[in-house]
């Protein structure tokens, strides 16, 4: 009995089985095949000896005798048998495969089923899926070529274990043998079955040939267009034959062109199979069995045919199929591929803007995602070897992107929508399918009792079904429906069934409606796998990332690229239960993929963005004051009617001449680039995030990601730092670069949402740290190593004067000239500009290297008080002697060295400070609110308050740019000096001598031309007038740490330098004394700038009429032009 038989069961499950074996097959061979995957047991050099054997003697390995060939295996067969058992496995699965396919095949053809796709569609479709499977199976198990290894090494690894083959064995070696010509064996196997094949392929003539016709005839039916008719437009698309009609070619393709091989008489004897089979052979050059494998159908044809007697015109037949099929197929699918996009375009526009119509047109969707997925895996497939034609452009598709990327707005338009289709078919289902359906039912004059419970059953489901379901949210399941319907056909489609299903066509075309209705209720996701899925690029990464770059070069698909990494997250739906070692390599492969094309559409969109900025920089820089030079001195000798230079120069245009259109039609750079960018950022719109294996794409991040990576390198290289000659751009020029860049970059988010202000901050921030995230240098690195070893280098040589009148360093006119004016780098606006690029964070980087330059001088300074100990002992006790502390300066050594070094803390000192100062000036106009209470809580603190909260307090003061009286970075960095060998008073005595040693030394600065005081500048062009900076900073820094009282210890050095330089005043004749007046003045500065120190103590120790006189004379001195 057909009830007893349960073909549909079978069939459902021997093709599920099957799907899963194939992959297994194909897996094997992969690994097999790829020396980096080869399994470690076929990688084994002790092994290739009994791989020979065995692969010389299969099947009959024989282990006995002690043979030598096998000593590997026999010291290994533990290991052995558990590396191969898996391989074994999967074989044996084959040939339980091959049982079942046998005993089903045999029993359908003893039945004598009817197949007819138009009518029994699950039950023929079933029968050919199996017979392919089976097919494809048996193709891929010849093309494993270390089958008989595996299998012939376990068997005798289990041999030598147990004593016995494995019983399975006997029968899988022979079934080995049996395949080694697969399809000579096939053929002998199918021929029984020919009838049942020929009959169910035939009924593919009328769904084949409407499917197979030129974009022309499409054009001419107006195929998948809604607008076509408007009258009809709220009725529901309906035809006889649902299912087919987005049944896939590529799939009737398999049926008609593999099933004819293994039934090849029937084309021979049977004139409507030789046309099918011809139309087929005319179709395309190659099919795939699964994944990238496939097979050259007509080459596989005609070795099939020249294997069989009587076949000899057939081959003529093959032949001129694939001429056909070369000269003609590459025109036909690239001109159906024009017609589906604007097809697709046609449909998603009316649809997204009508959304309502997916209930009655939602086979429209599913017919053009199965038309467009058919054209797209031709291309692939014929893309990895194209023919020798004259037009090999057929084969190459620029605007494919705008096919795969309407592909996708589709299903995502159905996905967003499931719900109004949901609901419209369920009313449908209840209001309209149920009632035809029992009327159908009514006038059937026989009904068996089997098959009127089934009938019974679906009429009863559809009638329960209400719309109070859908909007409740329910869940729908309608498989077991679906699976009842597979059932009544397997029951009525044997011989001599009482319900002939073929006699109740009308039967057939409502529960085949009713099925595709149901699916578009509960399974609509496998219905878009079904028609749309293109996991098969997964395997064809080279022809996929060609494909792309393709279309990324086709100006006017741009917008449609992001369909590309889109579709990687497809193939995740590739995978299978029986080969779940595959699924890694598919995730990987399917990131990878993704992640290059959201690479390239990234650094395509960063290119033209930061194009646009750097033009726009261009033209920022024409408008630059140092550019107006030229143009101000034509203005000028215009004015003056001075004669113009004949020449022959080309008159430069003005600033904003590139904006003056005399035609609209003119396209400039510009124009190009925005346009470009308008489309890159529309590509973007195709969706703000999707999964591919698990992991979170978001397109816009990997955007801001390249763009913060490009403009950290332009940032620097717009620095323009070259340290063999010194040269660095301005910091205002810089800045006024950067500040466009990052006006333009805000445009951006006009063309996309993306958080441009997030972007901006980031890079900046990174700016301000020596190194950025890419672990590269930046402008805080640069600008500091240039001041370090540029500017500070010479001002420690007195080739720049530090300017505290002009708040600047200046160049000191010298023979050696240099190679930039240090007041362009030093004056308040650039510092106040190097605050605003590198910010706090930078200028702390620059104070932290500042410091280690003046700690390395300290500690040379400690050297030189350690070593004259004894002398600055006894100078600092007899000071007041003049005799004897003349004869004591004669002893002492290194006093020019001390002050040089004094100098060259004093002048880095002074940059700090102009830096510093810069930075409050900034920071007073971006948070002046913020500002004001830090400078109230720095002038709360009184020399009562605990020093720590002290130097708290003035660390975050220093870091807002606020003077403070005690320098907390130089705190930290004499601290950092200290070791454990060094008590406290030892330390307060080196400091004492330190400033004894300055003291002394003062009187030798006279000797020194370099040591007059320049009135324009305010200081001294050796920069001893910085010396009052180191002293006080220094000193006020050593004794708060040494926790002394800082105004007594500076109270006794001024006695001290005071009696050292009025001894200078007595020595009226020396040569040293010549300028004593510039030197006084520097013990004035040492007072005015001291916190701790007043005129009233200077007064005490040093007449105020010398230091009157002394500015008298000096100003006296100085020439003053007055412009």
């Amino acid at each position: 009995m057909a009830y007893q038989q349960k073909l549909a069961e079978k069939l459902t499950i021997l093709n599920e089985r099957g799907t899963g074996v194939l992959i297994r097959m194909n897996y094997i061979k992969k690994i097999c095949s790829d020396p980096k995957l080869r399994p470690s047991l076929l990688t084994d050099k002790l092994m290739e000896p009994a791989f020979k054997y065995i692969n010389k003697k299969f099947p009959n390995v024989d282990f006995r005798g002690n043979n030598q060939h096998l000593t590997s295996i026999q010291r290994q067969k533990s290991q052995v048998m558990a590396a191969a058992s898996s391989y074994y496995d999967s074989f044996l699965d084959v040939m339980e495969l091959r049982d079942h396919v046998y005993e089903l095949l045999n029993t359908i053809d003893a039945s004598q089923c009817f197949f007819d796709i138009s009518i029994n569609f699950d039950l023929t479709k079933s029968y050919l899926d199996l017979i392919i499977t089976y097919t494809s199976v048996i193709l891929m198990l010849s093309r494993v070529d270390d089958k008989k290894v595996l299998v012939g090494m376990y068997n005798c690894a289990y041999e030598m274990t147990n004593g016995t083959c494995d019983s399975s064995y006997p029968r899988l070696s022979q079934m080995f043998i049996e395949y080694e010509q697969p399809w000579k064996k096939l053929t002998e196997e199918f021929g029984p079955h020919t009838r049942l094949v020929t009959s169910a392929l035939l009924s593919l003539q009328m769904v084949y040939h409407r499917r197979n016709l030129p974009a022309d005839q499409w054009r001419r039916a107006q195929l998948l267009s809604l607008l076509s008719a408007p009258a009809s437009l709220l009725d529901p698309a309906h035809c006889d034959t649902v299912a087919c009609e987005y049944l896939s070619m590529e799939v009737m393709e398999h049926w008609i062109i593999i099933c004819f091989l293994l039934c090849p008489s029937s084309i021979n004897t049977h004139q409507p199979s030789l046309e099918l089979w011809k139309a087929a052979l005319q179709s395309g050059l190659h099919l795939r069995l699964t994944r990238d494998e496939a097979i050259s159908i007509h080459k596989v044809s005609e070795e099939v045919f020249d294997g069989l007697k009587g076949y000899g015109k057939r081959i003529a037949d093959i032949k001129e199929c694939r001429e056909h099929a070369i000269h003609n197929n590459g025109a036909l699918h690239r001109e159906r591929r024009g017609f589906l996009r604007g097809a697709l375009k046609e449909l998603f526009t009316v649809l997204e803007d009508e959304p309502g119509l997916l209930g009655p047109k939602a086979l429209y969707v599913f017919m053009a995602l199965s038309f467009t997925r058919d054209e797209v895996l031709w291309l692939v497939r014929h893309s990895e070897n194209i023919p020798k034609t004259k037009t090999p452009e057929d084969y190459v598709d620029n605007k494919l992107a705008e096919l795969l990327f309407f592909m996708v707005k589709l299903k995502a338009l159905v996905v967003k929508h499931s719900y109004v289709i949901q609901r419209y078919h369920i009313q449908y289902l209840a209001q309209f399918d149920a009632l035809v359906l029992n009327d159908t039912i009514q006038n059937m004059y026989v009904c068996p009792e089997e098959e009127s419970i089934l009938t019974s059953s679906f009429v009863s489901t559809l009638s329960a079904l209400s719309i109070k379901q859908v909007e409740n949210k329910e869940e729908f399941d309608f498989r077991a429906l679906r699976l009842d319907w597979l059932r009544f056909q397997a029951y009525s489609s044997v011989n001599k069934a009482p319900l002939a299903l073929k006699d109740y066509p009308d039967l057939a075309k409502v529960m085949n409606t009713v099925q595709f209705h149901t699916r578009l209720v509960d399974d609509l996701g496998g219905l878009l796998l079904e028609t749309s899925e293109l996991s098969m690029l997964c395997f064809y990464p080279r022809v996929f990332e060609k494909m792309f770059h393709q279309s990324s070069e086709e100006p006017t698909v741009k917008r449609y690229i992001m369909a590309f990494p889109y579709i990687c997250s497809d193939f995740s739906h590739c995978g299978n239960p029986l080969c779940p070692e595959e699924m890694e390599g598919i995730q990987s492969r399917s990131l990878h993929l993704c992640r290059t094309f959201l690479e390239q559409i990234a650094k395509l969109t960063a290119n033209v963005v930061l194009e646009i900025c750097a033009e726009q920089c261009n033209l920022n820089n024409q408008l630059l004051p140092k550019n107006s030079a030229k143009t101000i001195s034509i203005a000028h000798n215009k004015r003056l009617r001075k004669p113009v230079s004949k020449k022959g120069e080309v008159p430069k245009e003005k600033p904003g001449f590139e904006s003056l259109r005399k035609d609209r039609a003119v396209v400039t750079n510009m124009d190009k680039m925005h346009l470009t960018l308008t489309e890159l950022c529309s590509s973007f719109g195709l969706c703000g995030d999707f999964m591919v294996s698990d992991h979170m794409v978001v397109p816009t991040e990997l955007l801001l990601a390249h763009l913060e990576r490009r403009l950290s390198e332009i940032i620097v290289r717009m620095a323009h730092y070259n340290q063999s000659n010194q040269e660095i751009a301005r910091p205002s020029e810089l800045l006024a670069m950067v500040q466009v860049y990052m006006a333009s970059l805000h445009a951006l988010s006009g063309y996309i949402n993306v958080d441009v202000s997030r972007l901006v901050k980031s890079v900046l921030l990174q700016q301000t740290q020596p190194l950025d995230s890419q672990g590269s240098q930046t402008i805080t690195t640069l600008y500091t190593n240039w001041y370090l070893e540029c500017l500070l280098r010479q001002a420690s040589s007195s080739l720049i004067t530090h300017s505290p009148t002009m708040h600047c360093f200046v160049n000191h006119p010298s023979d050696s000239e240099l190679s930039f004016s240090a007041e362009e780098y030093s004056d308040i606006s650039e510092l106040q500009a190097l605050a605003q690029l590198i910010g706090p964070y930078g200028l702390k980087y620059l104070s932290e290297n500042l410091m280690w330059h003046i700690i390395s001088q300290v500690n040379e300074l400690k050297k030189l008080v350690v070593e004259n100990m004894d002398l600055l002992v006894q100078m600092r006790s007899k000071f007041d002697k003049p005799e004897e502390m003349a004869n004591l300066k004669l002893k002492l050594p290194g006093m020019e060295n001390v002050l040089k070094r004094m100098t060259i803390i004093g002048v880095i000192l002074s940059f700090k400070a102009m830096a510093h100062n810069g930075l409050k000036e900034v920071l007073n106009k971006h948070c002046p609110y913020l500002m004001g209470p830090i400078e109230s809580l720095r002038d709360f603190i009184s020399p009562e308050t605990d020093m720590k909260v002290t130097l708290s307090v003035f660390e975050l003061a220093s870091a807002a740019g606020f003077a403070c009286d005690v320098d907390p970075a130089l705190v930290s960095a004499i601290n950092s000096m200290r070791t454990d060998k060094t008590s406290m008073a030892e330390e307060h005595k080196l400091t004492c001598l330190l400033l004894v040693y300055i003291a002394v030394s003062l009187p030798v600065l006279a000797l020194d031309s370099n040591s007059l005081y320049n009135r324009a500048h305010g200081g001294h062009n050796n920069n001893i007038h910085c010396l009052a900076v180191a002293i006080n900073q220094l000193a006020t820094v050593m004794f708060t740490i040494q926790s002394k009282n800082v105004e007594e210890e500076l109270k006794q050095f001024l006695l001290m330098a005071s009696s050292t330089l009025l001894q200078l005043g007595q020595n009226v004749d020396r040569v040293e004394s010549r300028n004593q007046n510039s030197i006084y003045l520097l013990l004035h500065m040492i007072v005015e700038q001291s916190p701790f120190l007043s005129q009233d103590m200077l007064e005490n120790c040093f007449p105020y009429v010398l230091l009157r006189n002394a500015y008298r004379e000096v100003y006296k001195a100085s020439v003053v032009t007055l412009g």
